[in-house]
C-alpha cells in the first residue's frame, strides 16, 4: 500500500488534503525528456501564447486558489486572493513579456568572413521544489521561465500546500501545454533526492531550508548541474535618523507580520538610531496592537495562525531566552484572545533590550517577532546587519539617496531597498549571498540558469 502524505490545516487541526506518493516516477521523468525535445522547437510565439492563458486561468480562479490556500497554511483570506492577483500575475506577466530580449541570439561585433553567434539552449528537464509559505509567488520564478526557455517542468508542491500542485496542473492543462512537460509529483525526502541524482533532470531549483539546501547539495554530488537555492533569512532594516517615521513604521510592521512572519524576505531585526529609537518603539508598539488574530477565514483577521503548532513553538522558545538573557517583551499576548500556546496561533511580538548574543537576533524566526536596537550611527549598523550568517535583502530608511547607496554597497544582502521592504521587483534579480543560497531567478539574468549557451562560429 503507498504511503499518504496529509496535509493538517493550521486553522482548526483537521486533514484537509490527502496524497499518496508517486509512484513510475521513472515514467514521468522519460515523458518529460521526450516532450521537451519536441517543446524546444515550438517557436517562442506559441510558449508564450500558452503561459498567457495559464496566467488568465490562475487570475480567473483567484478566490477560489486564495480560499484553498488559507485552509492549507493559514493565511487569512483577505490577502491569499492576492498572492495570484498581484506578485504572481506581476511576476509572470514580466517573464512572460521580456522572454523575446531575454532568449535572443547574442551577436558579437561583426568581424568579416565570419558570421558568430550565442544561442541560449534549453536545458532539458527542470525540476522544481516549492515552498508552503508562499507556493505560488516562488514556483512562478521558475515554472514559467523554464517553459518559455524550452524546458519541462517536475513540480513538488510542499506537503502542506498540495493543492498548489493539482492548480498548476490545471491550467497548464486548460492552456493547451502539451502532454509531459508540466508534471507534479508528490514525494517522499528520498524521492526527492533520487529525482535530482537522476541523469534525466537538468536543473534543480529549490527553495527551503538551509538545511533542506545542504540536503539538494548532497543529492547533487557527482553530477555536473547546478541548483538554484533560494534558502534562509534574517533580513534586517536600518532607520537612520532622517527618515520618515511614519513611513518607516508603517511599512517595517508590516514587513515583520505580514503572513505571521513566515517571510523569506519579512523584516526579522530592525536597528533604530538611537535620536529616534524611543519614538520608533513606541509607534511601533501602538502599530502593531492594531493587528487582529483570529480565524483567517474571517474577513477583519488580518493574523491568521502560523502553519504548524512546532513553529509557534520554536518562536516561544527564542522569545523566552531573548527575556531570560534581559530582552524586553512589548506586547502582551493577552491583549490577543486568539493567542494560545500550545497551538499554532500566536500573537506579534516586539521586543527591545536585545542584542546579538540572543538566537532571535541571529536565527531565522520565521515568525511574528521581531527586535529592535538602537544604534549611534551608520557604521554601527553596517556592523550589525552583516553581523549574519544570511543575506537575503536588507532595508535603509531614509531620505538621502546618496547614503542609502553608499551603506547599500557595504551591506551584505541579495537585495538593498530604501524605503520599502519585504517585496520582489520582477525587473531585478532576486538572488541571496551566504547561508541564503544561491542563483539567481526573475530578471534578465534568471533567463541564464534556465538555458545553456551554444556557440556558432562560422566561416564563409
Amino acid at each position: 500500500m503507498s504511503e499518504v502524505q496529509k496535509t493538517i490545516s493550521p486553522i482548526d487541526g483537521r486533514i484537509y488534503a490527502e496524497r499518496p506518493l508517486s509512484t513510475q516516477i521513472g515514467v514521468v521523468l522519460d515523458q518529460a525528456r521526450a516532450a521537451q525535445q519536441n517543446w524546444k522547437k515550438v517557436p517562442l510565439a506559441e510558449r508564450k501564447a500558452i503561459c498567457d492563458r495559464a496566467l488568465s486561468y490562475f487570475i480567473d480562479h483567484a478566490d477560489e486558489i486564495g480560499l484553498e490556500l488559507t485552509w492549507q497554511m493559514g493565511r487569512p483570506i483577505r490577502y491569499t486572493p492576492n498572492e495570484i492577483r498581484r506578485g504572481f500575475a506581476e511576476r509572470a506577466r514580466y517573464m512572460i513579456d521580456i522572454a523575446d530580449e531575454a532568449l535572443a541570439d547574442i551577436r558579437p561585433q561583426p568581424v568579416e568572413g565570419f558570421q558568430r553567434y550565442i544561442k541560449r539552449e534549453a536545458l532539458g528537464v527542470v525540476f522544481v521544489v516549492a515552498p508552503w509559505n508562499y507556493p505560488y509567488l516562488t514556483s512562478v520564478n521558475s515554472v514559467f521561465p523554464a517553459l518559455l526557455a524550452g524546458n519541462a517542468v517536475i513540480y513538488k508542491a510542499a506537503q502542506q500546500t498540495p493543492l498548489c500542485a493539482d492548480r498548476f496542473a490545471a491550467a497548464f492543462k486548460s492552456a493547451g501545454l502539451p502532454e509531459g512537460l508540466f508534471q507534479p509529483l508528490t514525494l517522499s525526502h528520498q524521492q526527492v533526492a533520487d529525482i535530482i541524482g537522476d541523469d534525466r533532470v537538468d536543473y534543480v531549483a529549490f527553495t527551503g531550508s538551509v538545511s533542506g539546501g545542504r540536503a539538494v547539495q548532497r543529492a547533487i554530488d557527482g553530477r555536473f548541474i547546478i541548483a538554484g537555492l533560494e534558502l534562509g533569512g534574517k533580513d534586517p532594516a536600518y532607520v537612520r535618523a532622517d527618515a520618515d517615521l511614519d513611513n518607516a513604521v508603517e511599512n517595517l510592521v508590516d514587513g515583520s507580520f505580514f503572513n505571521s512572519g513566515q517571510s523569506c524576505c519579512g523584516i526579522e531585526r530592525i536597528y533604530v538610531h538611537e535620536s529616534l529609537f524611543d519614538t520608533f518603539v513606541a509607534k511601533f508598539k501602538e502599530l502593531t496592537l492594531t493587528y487582529k488574530l483570529g480565524n483567517p477565514l474571517e474577513a477583519d483577521t488580518t493574523l491568521g495562525p502560523m502553519v504548524r503548532t512546532s513553529a509557534a513553538d520554536f518562536a516561544h522558545a527564542q522569545i523566552a531566552e531573548a527575556v531570560k538573557m534581559g530582552a524586553t517583551a512589548l506586547i502582551d499576548p493577552q491583549l490577543f484572545p486568539a493567542h494560545q500556546v500550545g497551538t499554532p496561533y500566536m500573537a506579534p511580538q516586539v521586543l527591545i533590550n536585545v542584542d546579538h548574543r540572543m538566537s532571535v537576533m541571529t536565527e531565522e524566526s520565521f515568525a511574528p517577532v521581531v527586535g529592535i536596537m538602537p544604534v549611534k550611527d551608520d557604521e554601527q549598523a553596517i556592523e550589525l546587519m552583516n553581523d549574519s550568517p544570511y543575506g537575503l535583502t536588507a532595508s535603509v530608511w531614509t531620505t538621502d539617496v546618496e547614503a542609502a547607496i553608499r551603506i547599500g554597497e557595504r551591506v551584505e544582502t541579495g537585495t538593498w531597498y530604501m524605503n520599502r521592504c519585504d517585496y520582489l521587483d520582477p525587473a531585478l534579480a532576486w538572488t541571496g549571498v551566504k547561508n541564503t543560497g544561491r542563483g539567481v531567478t526573475l530578471s534578465k539574468i534568471g533567463y541564464e540558469s534556465l538555458t545553456r549557451a551554444k556557440s556558432f562560429h562560422l566561416k564563409l
